[in-house]
């Protein structure tokens, strides 16, 4: 029999008071700040009076969850009753063991509505980490829901907002993740032991992570405050490891080291970390950030000072560089390995460093020059320690002429490969296609067989065979990309071949935006910064011709997005690309070698390749497709034009293990289906048909169906992807598989109508509303069916009618068009019969339900319409939404203290309602 949450809870805090946990009876807000001011006196040691304290509760009770964990770890300066000063301490974070540590739980807090919380962990009385539990069976992500509803409805504006940490756990299964309340589920995570093994037992979890030491550890030292984005982040346990093992090696050893992260896995934070921490050690003169090359400079220091804001400036010459080597309040450079080479052929701009204890941290290290550069640098800094982060690092197999990555910084001193990260689900898996020779099916898919490993150079770089891949390519991408919800990358064997596949998409009649990119000479301008080949094979040679040819790719693209870029100012068109790929505005980017390394997008899913590519290349090559979205996401497409099956298998074991191929491919086509046949069974046994889910009556059923069509939709999402994707294969046809999904909407939106007012099992199960979305349904899309409805209506009443029930279908399938449906369905009826102009005729329908809707709520709650205006305009234009004293000055009165109380939330509920009724698409 499953143990209750009661038992659970009481287990664990036993286990937390055999930590040292004190237990405290703190059972609703007044006791909270009782509490307080009694374990604040006792941590600075000292009495504070009512007024004295009152001026601190002031003072922490103001300000946003990120401002709140600054004023956590900064004293505050107190004006005693007598008018002499004291600086109260909140939180110890250099002596972190030196904190005083509570446990409560079941602690009622009343905001918008009435929450008991869990289990507390408090810190000098402040609850700084919140446990929220599940019995077992139920699944993890209803605690994680819970979280989210209880940022909603009642830790806003209380203590609760100091929360660093939240714990979730349903005994077997415990993740934690930082107090930031718009993430993602996909942000909770495992913690591990180091050797990356996953610790899910909620007492094991405790005894590992829990210990009052521990928690303020990470609290003090391993929770980031992202300064540009105003949210808190906490480190992965791979991250937290490495940064130690960094740490370790530099306070007791003169010995270099490397950490071993896939790529993906976000080593950006973690030299972040180990940089930061490192650079507040007195012994420590500088900490030198150093990457390879200019588009790695500028995603590094955005991201980096994205962690701390004005922690880095961006070196854009040498001569900056100089400045900073120079200033001693510099402690943290971020530069490029070539400026830095540049940098110490003088002498005098680093004899000052050269005796002192550095630290040099190289990104991604398989690609440092490791020879004369690497030799120049050493010779400068003679007592500087080089720490390398590679997610594939070089070893004698995969090594090309030169050094190895052991060779250069000696020991690896922590590993997360592949097959861990997706183990762990921090990156996504990979399907593989091979493809060869094509034919024509009796569908619009073109059918291939894989070609014969041994091709000559004139067949791969015929006209003939790339027209073919071509064809194939576009009869297929906007199935792999989800009708463009993604987008894709086609990597090329060199520029001629680029151009030509770029010149032959152009050619063909389509409606993908297709740019390409690339080197065309080698000066060090440009060579600094772009197209190193992952693969060490060669230089870019000087190309008069192939620059030419870039330059009408470049005013084909000036065109398409109105810029006036050219080769002249090449990098910034490279940086204009690499923005619209990150925004899907580039449908396929077609490239040799340049956005093949370190190029993080998470919209980008399918690589197709056209190119031999081994060992780290190939596995850099992949990765750019397997970073998490979401759940439409289920895996990186990879299509090789070539036989790279060989080289796949090799570089797997090589960077992962030997069964690294049943962990990062993802299950083939035909097992996919029949687990869909056998959900689909499942489901069936339940509601023989969508109609019989209007007979379930409890809420426990209606969960069990929730779980079961959610199952399907998990799996079809996956399914879809794959080229061969029918619906006559998984026995259910499409109509029927979207009233089913128009049921489950029906009961996300009763739910939603619910929530609030009552409990149900239902109120924080994952309905995984991203796979509810239908792709790129949005007011342009609606208007180009409603023209289509328009002409049908002029042909054949009868299969205008049809086509009339399978629109209005939509928008039962959608939970953003399912509010959308009344309005859009009496155009439809009272409208469209009698218009001519379709656009412009909805158009004026919907500008004007927009001023009815706007003019009927200021005159029902006396507001200043166009005031109410421009604040919906400035959401859209800050994306955020208006706060209560915004929406409060828009009245045309001054409402009594209770009134306002009242009608607050009904106001917010009424914009809200409008921006998803007319705005958001």
């Amino acid at each position: 029999m499953p143990v209750s949450e009661f038992k659970l809870e009481n287990e664990l805090i036993k286990q937390l008071e055999s930590f040292g946990y004190e237990k405290a009876q703190i059972k609703n807000e007044n006791d909270l700040i009782k509490n307080l001011k009694k374990q604040l006196e006792i941590h600075n040691k000292t009495i504070f009076s009512d007024r004295e304290f009152s001026r601190i509760l002031t003072h922490l009770n103001s300000g946003t969850i990120f401002e709140r964990a600054k004023k956590l770890r900064d004293k505050f300066l107190l004006e005693r009753d007598d008018g002499s000063h004291f600086y109260v301490e909140f939180f110890n974070t250099v002596e972190w063991c030196k904190n005083q540590y509570q446990v409560a739980n079941q602690i009622t807090m009343k905001g918008k509505y009435k929450n008991r919380y869990d289990v507390t962990l408090l810190v000098n009385g402040l609850p700084l980490v919140q446990i929220e539990l599940k019995r077992a069976g139920v699944e993890i992500k209803e605690a994680f829901n819970q979280v989210q509803r209880y940022h909603r409805h009642s830790f806003a504006g209380t203590l609760f907002d100091y929360i660093q940490i939240f714990v979730i756990s349903n005994k077997a299964n415990t993740k934690y993740f930082a107090n930031n309340p718009k993430q993602s589920f996909e942000q909770t995570f495992y913690w591990t032991d180091e050797d990356n093994n996953r610790i899910t037992n909620l007492f094991e979890f405790a005894e590992s992570f829990l210990r009052p030491c521990f928690i303020s550890k990470i609290i003090a030292n391993y929770v980031v405050l992202a300064e540009a984005k105003q949210i808190l982040m906490v480190l992965r346990p791979y991250q937290y490891y490495a940064v130690e093992r960094i740490i370790n090696r530099v306070k007791n050893t003169d010995k270099n080291g490397y950490i071993w992260h896939t790529t993906g896995s976000g080593k950006t934070l973690t030299s972040f970390k180990a940089s930061q921490i490192i650079s507040q050690m007195p012994e420590i003169k500088k900490v030198l950030f150093v990457v390879d090359r200019k588009d790695l400079d500028i995603q590094t220091v955005k991201e980096f000072n994205s962690f701390s804001e004005g922690s880095v400036d961006s070196t854009e010459n040498t001569k900056k560089l100089v400045q900073q080597l120079k200033d001693d309040t510099r402690k943290l450079i971020v530069t490029t390995i070539q400026k830095l080479d540049r940098a110490i052929k003088n002498k005098e701009n680093y004899k000052h460093l050269e005796n002192e204890k550095i630290l040099i941290i190289f990104d991604e290290c398989h690609r440092s020059q490791f020879g004369k550069t690497h030799a120049n640098i050493r010779k400068a800094f003679k007592k500087a320690q080089l720490i390398g982060f590679t997610g594939t690092p070089i070893f004698a197999e995969n090594n090309v002429g030169g050094v190895t990555t052991k060779d250069v910084f000696d020991e690896c001193l922590h590993k997360y490969v592949i097959t861990d990260a997706i183990s762990n689900g921090n990156v996504l898996g990979f399907s593989v296609e091979y493809i060869g020779r094509y034919r024509k099916k009796d569908s619009d898919v073109i059918e291939a067989d894989i070609e014969p490993k041994e091709v000559s150079k004139e067949v791969l770089e015929s006209d003939k065979r790339i027209e073919k891949i071509v064809d194939y390519i576009l009869s297929i991408h906007k199935q792999k990309t989800k009708n463009k919800t993604f987008n894709a990358i086609l990597a090329t064997s060199s520029t001629n071949m680029a151009m030509k596949y770029y010149n032959t998409f152009k050619k063909k009649n389509h409606d993908l935006k297709i740019a390409t990119i690339f080197t065309f000479k080698a000066n060090e301008e440009i060579s600094d910064m772009l197209d190193i080949d992952p693969l060490g094979e060669g230089e870019v040679k000087e190309n008069k011709h192939i620059r030419e040819q870039l330059e009408e790719a470049i005013k084909d693209y000036n065109e398409m997005f109105n810029t006036n870029f050219s080769t002249e100012n090449f990098y910034d068109y490279y940086r204009d690309v690499q923005k619209r790929v990150k925004d899907l505005e580039i449908d396929i980017l077609i490239v040799v070698s340049m956005f093949l390394t370190g190029f993080d997008s998470p919209p980008l899913n399918t690589l197709y390749v056209d190119k031999n590519l081994r060992y780290h290349g190939l596995i850099q090559a992949y990765s750019r497709t397997n970073r998490l979205l979401d759940a439409r996401k289920p895996h990186g497409n990879i299509v090789c034009f070539r036989d790279l099956k060989e080289e796949t298998d090799k570089a797997l074991e090589l960077f992962g293990n030997k069964e690294a191929k049943e962990i990062v491919f993802k299950k083939p086509y035909n097992v996919q289906k029949e687990e869909f046949i056998k959900a689909l069974k499942e489901l069936k046994k339940m509601v023989q048909t969508p109609a019989d889910v209007d007979k379930i009556k409890s809420e426990k059923e209606k969960l069990k169906f929730v779980k079961k069509f959610r199952k399907l939709m998990r799996i079809k999402s996956s399914l879809e992807t794959f080229v061969e994707f029918n619906w006559k294969d998984i026995q259910i046809d499409e109509e029927e598989y979207f009233e089913y999904l128009s049921k489950y909407v029906d009961i996300y939106v009763e739910i939603k109508n619910k929530e609030d007012k009552e409990e149900t099992p239902l109120e924080e199960i994952d309905f995984s509303l991203e796979l509810i979305r239908e792709d790129l349904i949005n007011y342009d899309y609606i208007v180009n069916l409603l023209k289509k409805l328009k002409k049908q209506q002029k042909k054949d009443q009868k299969e205008y009618e049809k086509q009339k029930t399978e629109f209005l279908k939509k928008f039962d399938r959608d939970l953003r068009l399912k509010i959308k449906k009344e309005l859009v369905e009496r155009f439809v009826e009272e409208k469209l019969p009698e218009v001519e102009d379709v656009e412009k005729e909805f158009e004026e329908f919907w500008n004007k339900e927009k001023e009815i809707y706007l003019m009927q709520l200021a005159k029902e709650y006396n507001l200043d319409v166009e005031k109410l205006k421009k604040l919906i305009d400035d959401y859209f234009y800050t994306g955020r939404f208006p706060v209560s004293n915004e929406i409060k000055k828009t009245l045309n009165y001054t409402p009594k203290l209770l009134e306002w109380v009242k009608i607050k939330k009904v106001l917010k509920d009424k914009i809200r309602k409008f921006i998803q009724l007319f705005e958001e698409w």
